[in-house]
């Protein structure tokens, strides 16, 4: 997982940062301003200063926050003058909103607070509906409010113009003091406590926070309209509550309690995307009634508290359905505050100390954890803080019994005997009680066999060693909104590497050079001795079966030999009946005199009782394709044969180790055939199918060759570990992917990882892997006169409860994840961000099933939907780097030919993100594929996709589906359609008109040989399986720019594909530019062969 950060307040009132990745606190950069506490998120923190006002940070980004603010210049026409501003009594304001209702001049538009800046001033907007329109950027109407359109017709009363202007917030990574009221009745004392979170009750609109705060007097107040592109939020409104608040406590979701002065706890109820404030309260009492609830902190689905004697309680049967929980179990430890994180992960405060712990053993399905363990890590530009709070009994689990007994020959002043601990140490975790923790004896110190490490405790920090208090890092406040820890990851806040307290440096001194020795001669004779008897135990057994067959009847010392694997799998009939069946697999590798290798994989079944076998040459075979599904871990091998029959042979595995074995194996003995081995060259293909799976082809020299060209079914194409959605090569060896979750990531040049392992993976360069996806699927309703709208439906209907088609059932408890890789991460929940919009409650209303869907419903009105959708995640290995936080949408990597691999040492590289942004990454070279930062290219509207040629043209398409190529506007064409651009020269680079080629086609993408490959939805004789298939298109040439027909490759799934790297032969004229590739799309680089009017589907 990509690094987050911990916060922290000291006793100073300074506030440091603990990466995940890290072991030393950091500073924040204001150091000016004093704190008593602050609520971090993922990209910013809130903050109370200890002059009560209240800040936030946002983290610094190479996509700048910018907002468009707008206005609209309306007019009427006028007989004598025409057009003019004189509008009647009746009509809108002549500057106004689109709505009209609201007067806004362009003078008296104004930025928010000080902290934004106008980027540039104001002008007019010339694109209409994804199309130009005439100069000046007039749309026309017969009145006010009508349909406007951008022709000028006779009957054309009004007429308006769109000013736009982008105004930038500068105050990144730095604190920024919100706003206070204009109104100073409104907010008559200052804020003790706030909370920030909500940011997963939905997922539109996209960046929303919900931040709450207590007053001194005890009022809760929420800031609305909080959200990424308006950082500060605009003002707060007050929520009425029925006790005095204390402390306030928001979690990511839809959590919300607040403790209350009499001690009791109140929860916040309703709360939802339609109303993020939530609508009642509800009283939760405290654990005990002598002590009641000084301190709270939610999570995804946990609530921690503390009592006033500072005991720690976990509440069980917290979950958005029941917030207020079940019961409250009493934990170990005794701490000032806790603090609920990412994940549900838990810090704390200790309560004598004033250490920071972590909660350790927090998982999902142990939510509160095992142990609490101390955080020393060692705060930036003081060193002798570092390690200070370094126990002596915690130097104790690194150094051996014998540091126990140096530390007993310390004076009283640095350790007792009988303390009794009433705060966290790191045992397991029990519901109720105490323990007396007791010093060591008093012994000499001896050199112990063995040291047996799972008896160690570690002591709270500070209480070993009050002389070293001194040294302590005091924390006041911890919070770890936007830290997400994993189950997985190692941190390394647990161990110190230089500034050690003096106490712990006298420890490492008791430690002679003859106990050393001792030590390594011991390890030394149990690791021989281990070595020794593994060998013994395993001699007897051959890792392999040898055969030796007589052939032609040689002499059997020149007889080359077989080695056989065999196992049971199941194989997919082709045939009647068209099932699985129990099947036994061999395979046979052949190793000849020369030292090259061939493999035969034999599969035998029964038919009504007679045994037969069908065969294939691994070195005829084009792909190894994993098939995930449900119920089967199965994997598809194609053939040149099979692949144009679109009927490959389908194998499944009992286990999914199994099948990772078989597919290793099958991919070694395929790439040894072939004679391929290592990392893919600079110039091979790259795709990627619809499951994610990565595959490479090494294009042949006759793959583009002008006479007798390799056919497209006959490529190779080996899997590489990893997984993405997109995939973007270069000729120089800089490769980079986006995952569905939009991660950016950077090829590292290794091989192998995932499912491949040891010789078909390489030992360095593979690292871990992630992605997340969201499985929708729909609920289904028709209108009864009766009842209204329910779940029973027509004979002829679709399911009510199905996928997007509804031609498959698809229920939440039948629904499973995409495949045995993913696993489930979250719960279901309406999804509002369909196309086309939802009403509240997330239903899309249409006349009939299927039909176009509509966000409000109408008389004519009989069905209705609503997208249910669930989050899961896939964690796997591969030679994959993650590039940078600023989640991406689109990448187009410039191609290169040969040629030009010396022109200049940085490659361009241009993005869109998440957002819509257009980026350009800086500093992209051969040694260093992920450049170093993005520089922002301002655009007047969000874009989805990007393209440049080899002549650094760029083009872009924006989200209304208009073309823009520099600062000109061309019109765009439905999805799944490929089109040509016309009248493409070194002069006029933008080219005159689209020219339709072609209909399903997912993908296109076009190499700098100006090869054009596509991704074609739908083929001749195809099956299921054989959905998103490769496809070549011939026959260009330089008077045949659009080609003559397509060659059919490799099917089953795929899903993108990048040819850009591929420069085999020579280039071209110079006459010919490269198209670019485009899901559905106009080609976006200008120029290039393209395609004849064919269509590829049959």
């Amino acid at each position: 997982m990509p690094s987050s950060a911990l916060w922290a307040v000291d006793l100073f009132g300074r506030v440091f940062t603990l990466s995940t990745a890290g072991q030393h606190w950091e500073p924040c950069r204001d150091a000016q301003l004093e704190f008593k506490r602050v609520s971090a998120a993922r990209d910013c923190c809130w903050g109370i200063a200890c002059d009560h006002q209240v800040y936030v940070l946002v983290g610094a980004s190479d996509v700048p926050i910018r907002c468009q603010e707008e206005a609209y210049e309306n007019q009427r026409w006028n007989p004598v003058g025409g057009f003019c501003e004189t509008l009647l009594p009746s009509d809108r304001w002549p500057w106004s909103d689109v709505s009209g209702l609201q007067h806004r001049p362009l003078d008296g538009v104004a930025l928010p607070s000080p902290h934004w800046e106008w980027e540039s001033d104001w002008y007019v907007d010339e694109n209409f509906g994804g199309e130009p329109t005439e100069k000046g950027g007039w749309t026309y109407a017969i009145d006010f409010p009508a349909a406007y359109t951008r022709d000028k017709k006779w009957n054309s009363c009004v007429r308006r113009r769109r000013w736009i202007r982008y105004r930038r917030y500068k105050s990144q990574d730095a604190w920024a003091k919100i706003p206070s009221e204009d109104d100073p009745q409104q907010l008559p004392d200052p804020f003790s406590d706030l909370s920030v979170g909500g940011w997963e009750v939905t997922d539109e609109p996209v960046g929303r926070l919900s931040v709450w705060a207590v007053t001194l007097q005890g009022k809760v107040w929420y800031r609305e309209n909080v959200s990424h592109h308006n950082p500060e939020g605009s003002s707060w409104s007050l929520v009425d509550t029925p006790g005095e608040a204390v402390q306030i406590s928001c979690g990511p979701h839809d959590l919300l309690w607040v403790t209350l002065w009499e001690g009791q706890a109140l929860v916040r109820e309703g709360i939802n995307r339609n109303n993020p404030k939530g609508s009642s309260w509800s009283t939760v009492e405290p654990p005990t009634s002598e002590n009641g609830i000084l301190h709270v902190s939610t999570g995804v689905c946990v609530v921690w508290a503390v009592t006033k004697d500072r005991k720690v309680w976990f509440r069980r049967g917290v979950n958005s359905h029941n917030p207020c929980g079940t019961s409250w179990i009493e934990m170990f430890g005794e701490m000032m505050m806790v603090n609920v994180g990412l994940n549900d992960q838990v810090w704390g405060i200790g309560c004598v100390d004033r250490a920071l712990y972590f909660r350790q053993g927090v998982t999902q399905s142990e939510l509160s954890g095992k142990t609490w363990k101390v955080i020393v890590a060692g705060r930036e530009g003081d060193r002798s803080l570092s390690g200070s709070s370094f126990s002596l009994h915690s130097a104790g689990c690194f150094f051996g019994n014998e540091v126990r007994g140096s530390a007993e020959s310390c004076g009283p002043g640095d350790t007792d005997a009988s303390w009794e601990v009433p705060g966290p140490a790191s045992s397991p975790a029990g519901l109720r009680g105490k323990e007396s923790w007791k010093g060591p004896s008093h012994a000499t110190a001896n050199f112990p066999e063995a040291t047996d490490l799972s008896s160690l405790r570690l002591l709270p920090l500070g209480l070993e060693e009050p002389d070293s208090a001194d040294c302590h890092a005091l924390w006041a406040w911890v919070s770890g909104g936007g830290c997400a820890v994993e189950a997985h990851t190692t941190l390394k806040w647990f161990t110190t590497q230089s500034g050690l307290c003096p106490s712990v440096q006298t420890l490492s001194l008791s430690i002679t050079p003859a106990q050393t020795a001792a030590w390594r001669k011991q390890i030394f004779q149990q690791l021989t001795e281990r070595t020794k008897r593994e060998l013994e135990s395993f001699q007897h057994y051959e890792q392999a079966v040898e055969q030796v067959r007589n052939a032609r009847g040689t002499s059997s010392s020149r007889h080359p030999s077989v080695w056989v694997k065999t196992g049971a799998l199941q194989w997919w009939c082709d045939w009647k009946p068209h099932k699985w069946m129990d099947v036994h697999v061999a395979l046979e590798q052949l190793t000849g005199h020369d030292g090259a290798q061939d493999s035969i994989l034999f599969i035998y079944y029964v038919v009504h009782e007679e045994k037969k076998y069908i065969h294939v040459f691994l070195n005829e075979v084009t792909a190894l394709v994993p098939v995930f599904s449900e119920a089967k871990h199965s994997f598809a091998l194609y053939t040149p044969e099979r692949t144009r029959q679109r009927w490959p042979v389908r194998l499944a595995a009992a286990t999914e180790q199994d099948m990772s074995d078989w597919l290793t194996l099958l991919n070694l003995s395929c790439c040894e055939s072939r004679r391929m081995h290592g990392r893919p060259s600079p110039q091979a293909i790259w795709s990627v199918t619809c499951k994610g799976d990565i595959f490479v082809s090494e294009p042949s020299p006759d793959l583009e060759g002008p006479e007798r060209r390799l056919p497209c079914d006959q490529m190779f194409w080996r899997q590489i570990g990893g997984h993405l959605r997109v995939v973007e090569a270069n000729s120089r060896g800089v490769v980079w992917g986006i995952g569905y979750d939009h991660t950016a990531w950077v090829y590292t040049g290794g091989y192998g990882g995932g499912c491949f392992q040891g010789l078909a993976s390489s030992t360095s360069n593979v690292f871990t892997q992630w992605d997340v996806k969201f499985v929708h699927i729909y609920e289904n309703q028709r209108w009864n006169p009766v009842t209204g709208y329910t779940s029973r439906g027509l004979p002829t209907d679709r399911y009510m409860w199905s996928d997007a088609t509804g031609l498959q059932e698809c229920t939440k408890a039948s629904t499973k994840p995409p495949s045995l890789q993913w696993t489930w991460v979250s719960d279901w929940f309406v999804d509002f961000s369909v196309p086309g919009g939802t009403d509240p409650e997330g239903w899309q209303y249409a006349s009939d099933f299927p039909a176009s869907y509509h966000k409000y419903k109408t008389m004519k009105d009989f069905v209705r939907r609503r997208c249910w959708a669930r989050k899961c995640k896939l964690v796997t290995t591969g030679p994959w780097l993650e590039v940078t936080s600023v989640a991406l949408r689109d990448v187009s990597i410039i191609p290169e030919s040969p040629g030009a691999h010396g022109s200049g040492l940085n490659i361009a590289l241009w993005a869109i993100s998440d957002k819509g942004d257009v980026l350009c990454r800086l500093g992209v070279s051969e040694l260093n594929p992920e450049g170093f930062c993005w520089m922002h290219v301002g655009t007047d509207q969000p874009f989805t996709s990007v393209s440049i040629g080899t002549c650094y043209q760029v083009w872009a398409v924006a989200r209304d589906g208009s073309a823009f190529y520099r600062s000109s506007v061309s019109p765009s064409r439905p999805n799944g359609n490929l089109w040509y651009r016309q009248g493409v020269t070194p002069s006029h680079p933008q080219g005159d008109s689209w020219e339709h080629v072609s209909n399903n086609v997912r993908h296109v993408s076009v190499g700098p040989l100006d090869q054009v490959w596509v991704i074609a939805d739908k083929v001749q004789g195809s099956h299921s399986l054989s959905r998103g298939t490769v496809c070549r298109r011939t026959g260009v040439q330089s008077l045949e720019p659009k080609g003559q027909g397509w060659d059919y490759g490799i099917g089953g799934g795929w899903d993108h594909l990048s040819i850009r790297a591929s420069a085999t032969r020579a280039p071209r004229s110079s006459s010919q530019k490269p198209a670019s590739k485009q899901n559905g799309q106009p080609p976006s680089v200008a120029g290039g062969p393209w395609q004849t009017p064919g269509p590829v589907c049959c």
